[in-house]
């Protein structure tokens, strides 16, 4: 299942960053890619193997970002290499909307299989998880013949124009573009931490789902135009936010009592990556429509709605993808899945639990540490400037995550103001207390100034 490695030594720095030769494909690189990309530090990747990262001046580090949730299986995994490599031998590209090829119906059996519940399923493949979730927002228009959508703030689906209509992060990524997709609906995604009625006696509120009910629906929207909610399991790019243990739940059943389509968003959350093969799993929810991509192929680009059988009813043609379900990605995701369910899926839950065991430890020594949450290998850590105000440190987040970045060490942030820990599922205990040692070292760094 794990990988060994050729590196003795992790991380281990041998030049200044970015190196000349980093330093001099960076150069290039601005020159002539697009102003809208965001790169967190100067980091140029020449080679990835297992939990490690190389630059092109041979320095390498540790990665707990695994390509943004992406590489589950680990940089390379010989298996999903192979695999790769066998598919190419024989297919590359036939068009899976148009024509029929072993590996898109294996992947599309497993997949309808696998998700939760036992309602049949049917299968729909993208090349992302924007494309996924614009098949399910139009998919759920089609079924419902109804137009308006509720999402929610702090989310994040994507920049194509109807996943960044229903994206609620950052509003840099919606300025610019408009007008948006019309009939979407934003409301507050529950957070713990930072809820005004969180007290001792009643450590849970729930007020967004009574606001649904209480004001969206009777002076805003009534139910029975609303084609679905579409909602992630823990919030990604929001800042790894877990809902109260009662919001899935409840939130299911309001849709259900008026047909509304409830659309799980775990592009980022999905395939092993909190310990379960579906997040949403941790509450016992049945979606009607799953939006995959991410971890769902070891880095290949492939994305996939999975819905229940009666809702996805659209005719031939409406909706297509010349390169969704493509077999050399299919054959990687069917090799991702099959590690999985191996026991990458469990290892997942057992190493997060022992990561977040030793970020909580750090909480106690650290006051810019607020709160360490996630389930699994999906970890944030919220930071602020003082613990009883809560008050976001923004700069200070961006600062560690630099100089893990100078120490070897491979993070990104979320949300505003915290830093999550994703890393490749296949991560061991010998990872994590490099990690978080370098984690702590960084907190220490800029605390001392």
């Amino acid at each position: 299942m794990l990988q060994p490695t050729k590196y003795p030594k992790v991380p281990e720095l041998k030049t200044a960053l970015p190196g000349p030769l980093s330093k001099t494909l960076i150069e290039s690189d601005e020159k002539y890619t697009s102003p809208s990309y965001t790169r967190a530090y100067p980091l140029a990747v020449a080679r990835g193997e297992g939990m490690l990262i190389e630059d092109y001046d041979g320095n390498v580090f540790l990665d707990f970002t695994a390509g943004i949730a992406v590489c589950s299986t680990g940089h390379c995994h010989p298996r999903i290499v192979a695999a790769i490599q066998n598919q190419a031998q024989h297919l590359i590209h036939m068009s899976g909307t148009d024509f029929y090829y072993g590996p898109q119906q294996e992947l599309a059996e497993k997949l309808a299989n696998i998700a939760p519940g036992n309602t049949p399923k049917k299968v729909f493949f993208t090349n992302s998880g924007a494309e996924s979730v614009e098949a399910a927002f139009k998919l759920a228009r089609f079924h419902t013949k109804r137009d308006k959508v509720i999402a929610f703030f702090g989310s994040f689906h994507g920049r194509t124009m109807g996943a960044l209509s229903l994206t609620g992060s950052k509003a840099v990524q919606r300025r610019g573009f408009g007008p948006l997709i019309p009939g979407v609906i934003h409301i507050e995604y529950p957070n713990c931490y930072r809820c005004p009625l969180k007290t001792p006696g009643n450590p849970c509120c729930l007020k967004t789902l009574d606001h649904i009910e209480e004001n969206l629906f009777p002076r805003i929207a009534p139910p029975d135009e609303i084609a679905a909610v579409i909602v992630e399991p823990i919030q990604g790019e929001g800042g790894y936010i877990v809902p109260p243990p009662e919001f899935h739940q409840r939130l299911k059943a309001i849709t259900e009592k008026h047909g509304i389509l409830y659309i799980a968003d775990e592009v980022q959350s999905g395939m092993g990556r909190t310990g379960k093969m579906f997040a949403i799993e941790h509450w016992g929810v049945e979606p009607d429509i799953v939006c995959l991509a991410k971890g769902l192929a070891s880095g290949m680009p492939l994305g996939a709605i999975v819905a229940k059988e009666q809702i996805m009813d659209w005719p031939p043609g409406a909706h297509a993808s010349t390169f969704g379900g493509n077999p050399v990605c299919c054959a990687a995701s069917l090799e991702t899945v099959a590690l999985l369910e191996e026991g990458l899926v469990e290892h997942s839950a057992e190493m997060g639990f022992f990561l977040k065991s030793k970020l909580d430890q750090l909480a106690t020594r650290h006051e810019l540490i607020g709160e360490v949450r996630g389930l699994g290998l999906m970890l944030g850590v919220e930071l602020v400037t003082e613990k009883f105000a809560k008050t976001p440190a923004k700069k200070e987040r961006d600062a560690v995550v630099e100089i893990c970045f100078r120490n070897g060490l491979l993070l990104l942030g979320c949300g505003d103001n915290a830093v999550r820990f994703a890393p490749p599922l296949i991560v061991e205990e010998t990872d994590i207390l490099t990690a978080v040692k370098i984690f702590d070292e960084a907190l220490t760094e800029l605390a001392d100034g």
